[in-house]
């Protein structure tokens, strides 16, 4: 079975600030912003939260299928996918745009600041959910133009696919209204701990009755695991031990593609969790979204090491 991962394809521009922001912004003058960080390390690398799912599903021995616009420099990214046999039949190349730029500074905590060009991305109403024909059983609707994540949503709503809506670096995009169709669409939500807030804020909904509108809404909260919102039962999801913090750029992506995993096998939630729970441990032990490798041998012996039991 195959899953049709619909997000933003970007190059990130990861630049590390060997110090804390706090210790460079002062409160009292957020207001007049001016600051300048040091960055002596820089790395350029394959992103955007589709390729980012789809690498990791990818890992797990299964077949994501990206649907994504982008722009005439995509082809070293075309290339890597190629390299790691990722099926990119529905990404559509526009010639007059760049594909989508991210430049992420990131400090000594974790924190970090981004600043987004999207390019193509703002014409992924241009591509289409493809019928079922194409083997696509499964969906995410990811971070991507505005438009193309409201018409994908419907389409696969339609086509009676079941999705995980993400709304992810998205949401500031989206009225109370906007998110409640998209809600109300959804087979599952996903957000963290921040965008959790803000969902509640929007729609004037608790968690508890967002969770009542779809399958599960699963809400990760970074070191302090994750909650998945169920048939009106909380599970909550431990976070898996890390051999060291290198870089939480795409962790949040690593972890969705876990619960995409769970859902194409059919396993509870539990297992489920904290196979995602897994990938984001993982997937932060390495800078850069794409540059972990295991295979599912590695990965399923890792797990019962963290978790004391096996899938």
């Amino acid at each position: 079975m195959s899953a049709l991962i619909c997000g933003s394809m970007a190059y990130d521009t990861i630049m590390v600030f060997h110090d804390k922001f706090k210790n460079h912004i002062l409160p009292e003058k957020i207001h007049m912003l001016n600051v300048s960080f040091l960055v002596p390390v820089i790395r350029r690398e394959f992103g955007g939260c589709a390729g980012n799912i789809a690498y990791n599903l990818k890992l797990l021995n299964e077949e994501p299928v990206i649907m994504a616009t982008v722009g005439h420099d995509f082809e070293p990214y075309s290339q890597w996918l190629n390299q790691h046999k990722i099926n990119n039949q529905f990404i559509r190349i526009l010639d007059n745009q760049y594909t989508g730029q991210a430049y992420i500074t990131t400090d000594e905590e974790g924190n970090q600041i981004t600043a987004f060009h999207p390019g193509a991305m703002n014409f992924s109403h241009l591509n289409s959910v493809p019928a079922i024909e194409h083997d696509i059983h499964i969906g995410i609707v990811s971070p991507d133009g505005k438009e193309g994540m409201e018409l994908h949503a419907k389409q696969f709503a339609e086509l009676e696919i079941p999705f995980i809506f993400d709304p992810g670096q998205g949401m500031p995009m989206f009225n109370g209204s906007e998110l409640m169709t998209l809600i109300e669409q959804a087979t599952w939500v996903t957000l963290n701990d921040y965008e959790s807030e803000l969902m509640q804020e929007r729609t004037g909904l608790s968690l508890t009755q967002i969770a009542e509108k779809v399958e599960a809404l699963i809400v990760t909260k970074g070191g302090d695991g994750s909650t998945i919102y169920t048939d009106g039962k909380e599970i909550h999801i431990p976070s898996a031990a890390i051999s060291n913090l290198a870089d939480p750029t795409g962790c949040g992506d690593a972890y969705r593609a876990g619960l995409l995993y769970g859902l194409l096998n059919n396993l509870d939630w539990e297992t489920t969790g904290r196979i995602a729970s897994l990938m984001g441990a993982i997937k932060i032990e390495h800078h850069g979204t794409q540059n972990h490798w295991f295979n599912l041998e590695k990965f399923k012996h890792r797990y019962n090491e963290s978790f004391g039991q096996s899938f």
